[in-house]
């Protein structure tokens, strides 16, 4: 499979300029995308999409960084995205789902439970139901009893071979991580498990900025906790075979984009 790294939303946050980090995936069966970032309806609604967090996160809003305008741009038909694959449902991560109204989305089904089915005061105001009121097909999933790399996980083999869901609840109560096989390597897009490449690598400092982020953030900090700890041991103890990244680091986007192929 072909991967493409796409940035669907720089947030201009103050002292930290994040990304929103997106997976393109090109397969037998059409196009796939890991989060979708911002779209098109968030740039023409920002209040009533993206809510009162914008007034934190100062996403651009550009229509160029929309993955249904960089589809484009790649010579690719963005009719043919035919999944959406969310970490979580936060909105910089699920903004632009509309952008593909025919897609099918996945997510793990304690994520859905979270957002849609049965969600808490303060997933209600976390979450915005504006994202996904076109009715995509959902599909839901609870990985157990098969492993990847030492965690649970469940290939979506329906999808494609080669595109696993890593649970790593924390961040939100349902969020997980997504490995995609790439050929040359495997990509482990992180979502918000981690925010900053020092909770991985062992020896960058993590701003102050990070961390009040991650902690104000999380549904549960102790899960969060343990999966910096768990990626950590996976980041260090791995090769070049394995790319891990997060959702929101500038830097791991532009090297995950400029060793691609």
């Amino acid at each position: 499979m072909k991967v493409h790294h796409l940035n669907c939303g720089t947030m201009r946050m103050p002292h930290a300029t994040f990304v929103c980090h997106v997976l393109l995936i090109e397969t037998d069966n059409g196009l796939v995308l890991v989060d979708t970032g911002f779209g098109l309806q968030d740039i023409a609604d920002p209040a009533g999409r993206v809510g009162p967090q914008r007034r934190l996160s100062r996403p651009a809003l550009d229509p160029a960084q929309t993955a249904v305008h960089q589809i484009r741009a790649l010579g690719l038909d963005p009719g043919e995205v035919r999944h959406v694959i969310v970490t979580h449902m936060d909105s910089d991560h699920l903004g632009g789902l509309a952008d593909f109204p025919h897609a099918t989305l996945h997510l793990t089904a304690d994520e859905a439970q979270a957002a849609i089915h049965a969600p808490t005061r303060r997933e209600r105001a976390r979450f915005r139901p504006v994202q996904w009121a076109h009715d995509p097909k959902i599909v839901e999933y609870r990985p157990e009893g098969e492993r990847w790399r030492g965690f649970v996980a469940q290939e979506l083999a329906d999808i494609s071979p080669g595109i696993v869901l890593v649970p790593t609840p924390g961040h939100t109560r349902g969020h997980t991580a997504v490995a995609v096989d790439a050929g040359h390597r495997w990509v482990l897009h992180c979502g918000d498990a981690f925010m900053h490449p020092g909770r991985v690598d062992g020896k960058s400092q993590v701003p102050m900025m990070h961390t009040l982020i991650e902690n104000v953030l999380a549904h549960d900090r102790d899960l969060l906790r343990d999966n910096h700890a768990r990626l950590a041991h996976l980041y260090q103890s791995s090769g070049p075979d394995l790319l891990i990244v997060c959702a929101h680091d500038p830097g791991m986007f532009e090297h995950a984009a400029a060793t691609a192929q």
